[in-house]
């Protein structure tokens, strides 16, 4: 159950990071509702961050956190936001969920 809250936690920080490039892409009213949004997935991600440690080593938690945030941010990125997705860049994406495959399976 923690493996699966920890990815829900890595998909809020997912979200936070969405929100902000879509707040920095508003203005008015609409960028307050993305600010929010912003807030809302912070504190959900890290009350979940902070319960999965209570269970599992907080160094694995840590880099499964991130990583999933750096792969899913920059996953957003390219689809939403169009960033270029060369193959550099989804060579590295790909070595980091490699990664983090890598620390579930190693960890106890």
């Amino acid at each position: 159950m923690n493996w699966i809250l920890l990815i829900i936690a890595g998909l809020f920080e997912v979200g936070f990071a969405t929100c902000l490039g879509k707040a920095k892409e508003s203005i008015g009213i609409v960028a307050t509702y993305w600010y929010v949004g912003f807030l809302v997935c912070l504190t959900l991600s890290m009350i979940l961050l902070v319960k999965v440690t209570q269970e599992l080593p907080i160094g694995t938690s840590y880099a499964v956190w991130t990583g999933i945030g750096a792969v899913g941010t920059v996953l957003i990125g390219i689809v939403l936001f169009k960033k270029p997705a060369d193959f550099w860049r989804l060579f590295f994406i790909t070595t980091l969920i490699v990664s983090i495959i890598g620390l579930k399976i190693v960890s106890h």
